[in-house]
């Protein structure tokens, strides 16, 4: 399982990229906390980032099932496929949000295609 462990551990590391992103904003833009909104480019950033984490929750458990039942290398491979998505996502959401369209494409097939294979595998291995 260890590329299925490395694929989770990037997406980790994208997200822990994206909240120290949040924090970065927040200074920089004076958004103080617990207010989310007031200026546009932070609202951006903060959006990155609370997007990611909407999308993990269907990602990480799509990613192990897969892993586990059909393939840990393509695994793998489609769950860096998934944070390089989600990198996309975020540089092209930053400069304007109507353009985040590939990137979200990339992480929402990413996540489809482990979802539907890792659940067809694991129903074809109780058979």
């Amino acid at each position: 399982m260890r590329f299925t462990v490395l694929a989770t551990f990037a997406a980790l590391v994208a997200y822990i990229f994206f909240f120290i992103r949040v924090a970065r904003a927040r200074k920089e833009y004076g958004v103080e906390a617990p207010k989310t909104t007031g200026n546009v480019n932070f609202e951006r950033v903060f959006r990155v980032q609370q997007n990611t984490v909407e999308q993990m929750v269907l990602f990480l458990p799509s990613l192990w099932i897969f892993g586990t039942y059909v393939s840990d290398p393509l695994a793998g491979f489609l769950g860096l496929c998934w944070t390089g998505g989600r990198a996309l996502y975020a540089v092209e959401y930053y400069s304007d949000a109507k353009k985040r369209g590939p990137g979200a494409v990339i992480t929402w097939l990413s996540s489809f295609i482990l979802l539907i294979g890792g659940t067809v595998g694991a129903l074809l291995q109780t058979m």
